[in-house]
């Protein structure tokens, strides 16, 4: 295995402030991208593992899949900085991402010219990284088992995907795989923190939790959006800024649209939750999706809550198959309305049992 680089010193709070008076105009997702295996903030099973094939000399080739946003480039770009020096890292290290071209003329001339020659001078195996490789044709894969195979001994490969299905059985069968879930809600909370006090941006806790909860896990999303509310709003990112920066609606807007549909004739329902979108500009595929999650908090019957899940279920595909925010608010209030009869009826219903 080539000689290890020399690790940075420091904690990973330190190397984060170092990031913060060092990084210029860089994107915070870039700037604060971790360096080091040991600044990745979650998958610590994952690291481990990892850690002791590099202590033992013993890298297989490797296939991390997961969502978005989790840390899969990070972690082997960290792994390549541990594995290489800055020195080494442009011969012995080959990037290859989505957005260059992947078909098999790729794999049969660039890859195959890295991966079958070697540098005078520099020891051990060369790293082929192919991020997003799930966007690879099958014609594409199929040529670089042949590769994988042939080249073992000098070169080392690892594929960076979303979704595992769209890799090849005999890709899969060649790699080590490790899957990279969702971050935990305190690990990315605690990294936003960390990032706001570096910057200088006012992130109080009700922010954060509404960054936390908009980026579901994905460390990315939840840079990105923190960035754009600290520019957009200097003053502050609280709950409120957060959600008018990315033009989603807040609980406090879907609980107004729950009360407006279930308490409300279907006139003054249709009016209200049309100015509430067009004054927080939320479009309604947002509003059914946190209205899907409200209802699992309302103490409805049964019945009334499968039939809501039914119709929002019927609503979403409807909008996201082009259909008009217009004509599918007037079916969600009419899922409403059909929801408020079954209230009244099973109201009734035990009414009488409790007459007998």
């Amino acid at each position: 295995i080539p000689a290890k680089a020399m690790p940075e010193s420091g904690t990973p709070a330190s190397r984060i402030a170092d990031a913060a008076a060092s990084s210029g105009n860089l994107p915070w997702i870039e700037k604060y991208r971790p360096k080091q295996l040991d600044d990745l903030m979650s998958h610590r099973d994952i690291v481990s593992t990892i850690q002791r094939f590099l202590s033992e000399g013993r890298l297989p080739h490797l296939l991390f899949y997961g969502p978005a946003g989790v840390g899969k480039t990070s972690t082997i770009l960290a792994i390549a900085g541990q594995i290489y020096s800055k020195r080494e890292f442009p011969t012995m290290v080959l990037d290859l991402n989505a957005s260059d071209e992947r078909g098999i003329g790729v794999v049969r001339n660039e890859i195959l010219t890295f991966a079958s020659t070697r540098t005078v001078f520099s020891a051990g195996f060369k790293l082929v990284i192919l991020d997003e490789a799930d966007a690879m044709t099958k014609d594409a894969q199929n040529a670089l088992r042949r590769i994988m195979e042939k080249f073992t001994a000098n070169v080392r490969f690892c594929l960076v995907c979303n979704y595992l299905s769209k890799i090849i059985p005999a890709l899969q069968s060649r790699c080590t795989r490790f899957r990279f879930a969702p971050l935990p809600s305190d690990s990315v909370a605690a990294r936003v923190r960390d990032i706001a006090v570096a910057e200088g941006a006012n992130l109080d806790e009700a922010g954060c939790r509404a960054l936390v909860r908009l980026s579901g896990g994905d460390m990315r999303r939840a840079l990105n959006i923190l960035q754009s509310t600290a520019l957009a709003f200097p003053a502050g990112v609280d709950e409120a800024a957060v959600y008018a920066c990315v033009g989603h609606p807040s609980p406090a807007d879907i609980r107004r649209v729950l009360q407006h549909l279930m308490n409300e004739e279907a006139p003054a329902a249709h009016a209200a939750i049309r100015e509430l979108c067009a004054d927080r500009g939320v479009a309604l595929l947002d509003v059914v999706t946190e209205l899907h999650e409200l209802l699992g908090r309302v103490d409805f019957p049964v019945s009334v809550r499968a039939h809501f899940y039914i119709r929002l279920a019927d609503i979403e595909e409807r909008l996201c198959a082009g259909a008009t925010d217009r004509l599918q608010l007037s079916a969600l209030i009419g899922a409403a309305m059909e929801a408020r009869e079954l209230l009244l009826m099973e109201k009734e219903k035990l009414d009488r049992e409790a007459g007998q």
